[in-house]
């Protein structure tokens, strides 16, 4: 059975190195490496849950249950999954790379277990949801981070509110941040809005405003 086992580490590895190679084409933080390696991972510790303990199997008195360590893979890629995701100015990322992480693992306690079909099969639609939802998503508007710096007074403030409140605009949500750049009191006011609402006439309407000292447009990261 050795050889098989082997083969198992190696079909494993191959599907996880399929859906590294997603990522790392994306400049992902967790790559091919580490999808192989988890795969390959996943793929022993199944191994070892199922046959690692044949020698005490006809033991009296001693009864075991070979899923309870390959339970713990699931519980314990999570490590790995929190190590991905990054908390940025109200942005997240990682989530899909840890979801890919997670079910990678997955695959490779499937094929540990000799479920060669089912392995292929996770890994094909893994591969199709990555690439194809990511096309698809091209077509859902996009929100992006509106960033305005403003003299420190209420006047200001308003005047930006109400430029965004007649160009019709829907804030999901913001926060004000304030800073002193030398003697200077300033605010920086980041809000989430949708891409397509943020025309250049709105831009140069905010411009305009004399409390308003610069405004920038950027895709969350």
């Amino acid at each position: 059975m050795n050889w098989e086992f082997l083969l198992r580490m190696v079909v494993a590895g191959t599907c996880g190195a399929l859906i590294g190679y997603e990522r790392t084409s994306r400049q992902k933080e967790a790559g091919l490496k580490t999808h192989f390696l988890v795969a390959i991972g996943s793929c022993l510790i199944m191994l070892v849950s199922q046959h690692g303990f044949s020698d005490v199997n006809d033991v009296k008195g001693i009864s075991l249950d070979p899923s309870r360590i390959a339970a713990q893979v699931v519980s314990g890629i999570g490590f790995l999954g929190a190590g991905t995701i990054i908390v940025q100015r109200q942005a997240v990322r990682g989530l899909t790379t840890a979801a890919g992480l997670w079910t990678t693992s997955g695959i490779g306690l499937a094929v540990g277990g000799g479920m060669y079909e089912i392995a292929f099969g996770a890994t094909a639609l893994v591969l199709i949801a990555l690439e194809l939802l990511s096309r698809v998503t091209v077509f859902v508007p996009k929100t992006v981070r509106l960033t305005i710096l403003v003299e420190d007074n209420s006047t200001g403030i308003r005047g930006i509110m109400e430029a965004i409140e007649r160009a019709g605009i829907k804030v999901s949500n913001y926060h004000i941040n304030f800073i002193r750049p030398s003697e200077n009191k300033h605010l920086t006011i980041e809000m989430m809005v949708k891409k397509l609402s943020c025309s250049p006439v709105l831009l140069a309407d905010i411009q305009s405003l004399s409390s308003v000292k610069s405004v920038a447009l950027n895709e969350p990261s």
